[in-house]
């Protein structure tokens, strides 16, 4: 099988670009990812242990603002407030455009696809004022670390998170049967979310070999996984349940609580055979098709099994098999990755990105993915956002996506490039004869490198 560096850039990575030449071998592709992460170091998102001690800060101008209302020094406390939000959401605004400019300047594509990828398979969201910026720190603490690592160490480094713990109320989540429940009565109870998304999302599969006792037993062994008043991790034993649980027949615990007995049976999740073929299928969706190749799986599957969840040699198993390089552009890239993808075909320059004001950016980098069905880093629930291509291919997505093709390239580049060029720098040997047409029959710049960007051909990888 001969390699096509045009079909590994936009299939496996960030798309093509003018100024960065495509991957030569598979081989390289899986060297790069197991470099330096350069475009971490060059283009710097805030950690999340950092990021972080702004939701205290958050949390105490609002209260102070609240003791204060109709008081003397209201005007003030609201100011404050008002003014610490606005600097949350430009900080927010700036951390999209660091990792924006990571695709558009990345040598090593495939790296960024994987941190995307892994961080909607362990969604984690703010859901209150204080941590609705945090979604970007979180991913880049908790998942880009992990991305050519070992799958347990992601798996336990999400489960652990301040953030995912908040997400899923686990932070609140205590045994029935703990001295913290014995003596406040204003604890919720044990809740079940962690578990269940944990087995049913981030392990076995929706169809995985696990019933509702599991869940219940799962969660009463996460009982003890809380956020400390800093929001940090910690593992709190007076909330734990006493008492041995038992989870797919292992059982767990039965001394005195402990954090090893959690992260024992995260182990053996991240290990099972089901778990192996969650992740070998999502991986195949969502690189290659809605309905891969069962082959394709079931290769992955066991190099997954095989390696002990080993994620380069996973990666490896997925690149090597034929199925992953038939030349048909089958899925459709969801907002950000077209979005980033476009930027990268018109090598936006560093320094436009810097010279935009933080609504600028909003209003051209962040707020349209919205319309083209994609609310960046909220997405509907725990399970993340769709794959399937029927998901993003609607009227209204559409309508937006051509919107934003057609306007927004000349307000971040100028001098536009002209289109005839722009359709092979864009697509390589993906611009067919109807692209190359609307580039040559465009009357002005701006109209071919928009049609060239809206066209089926552009939108899929």
């Amino acid at each position: 099988m001969q390699f096509d560096g045009d079909l590994a850039e936009i299939r496996f990575g960030a798309g093509l670009s003018p100024a960065i030449a495509p991957p030569e071998s598979a081989a390289e592709m899986l060297s790069r990812l197991q470099g330096p992460d350069e475009m971490a170091q060059q283009f710097p998102v805030s950690r999340f242990e950092d990021a972080v001690t702004g939701a205290a800060t958050f949390r105490r101008l609002r209260r102070q603002r609240r003791q204060l209302d109709g008081k003397p020094g209201y005007e003030a406390a609201d100011k404050a407030y008002r003014e610490f939000r606005r600097a949350q959401n430009h900080a927010r605004y700036g951390w999209h455009g660091q990792r924006l400019l990571r695709h558009v300047r990345t040598r090593d594509g495939l790296r960024e696809r994987l941190v995307l990828f892994w961080a909607d398979h362990f969604t984690a969201q703010g859901k209150s004022g204080p941590t609705r910026v945090l979604a970007a720190p979180y991913a880049e603490s908790v998942i880009r670390p992990h991305v050519s690592g070992r799958f347990e160490d992601m798996l336990i480094a999400a489960a652990t998170s301040p953030l995912m713990l908040m997400y899923l109320d686990q932070n609140l989540s205590a045994g029935p049967g703990s001295r913290a429940a014995a003596r406040r009565k204003r604890l919720s109870g044990l809740n079940e979310n962690l578990a269940r998304e944990v087995l049913e999302l981030h392990t076995l599969g929706v169809d995985g070999p696990y019933s509702q006792a599991d869940v219940r037993q799962l969660a009463e062994l996460f009982t003890g996984l809380t956020v400390s008043r800093e929001d940090a991790f910690v593992f709190h034993p007076g909330m734990a349940e006493p008492g041995p649980e038992t989870v797919l027949g292992n059982t767990y615990g039965g001394g005195k609580p402990q954090l090893e007995q959690v992260l024992s049976a995260l182990r053996d999740l991240a290990r099972h055979p089901a778990t192996a073929q969650h992740i070998a299928r999502k991986l195949a969706v969502h690189f290659i098709s809605d309905t891969p190749d069962p082959a394709l799986v079931s290769h992955v599957a066991a190099r997954f099994q095989d390696s002990g969840g080993d994620l380069v040699q996973v990666y490896a198993a997925l690149l090597e098999h034929p199925a992953a390089w038939e030349p048909q552009l089958r899925n459709v890239k969801p907002p950000f990755d077209y979005v980033a993808s476009a930027c990268r075909a018109l090598a936006l320059p560093e320094a436009r990105v810097a010279d935009l004001r933080p609504g600028q950016l909003n209003r051209l980098l962040l707020a349209p993915l919205t319309p083209m069905g994609q609310r960046w880093e909220f997405s509907g629930g725990p399970d993340g956002w769709p794959e399937e291509d029927a998901a993003w291919v609607t009227p209204q997505a559409l309508a937006a996506r051509l919107r934003w093709a057609m306007a927004a390239p000349r307000r971040l580049v100028q001098p536009l490039p002209d289109p005839r060029g722009f359709a092979a720098a864009a697509l390589g040997g993906f611009a067919n004869e109807r692209v190359m047409f609307a580039a040559r029959a465009a009357e002005t710049e701006a109209e071919g490198v928009g049609l060239i960007l809206a066209s089926p051909a552009f939108q899929r990888r």
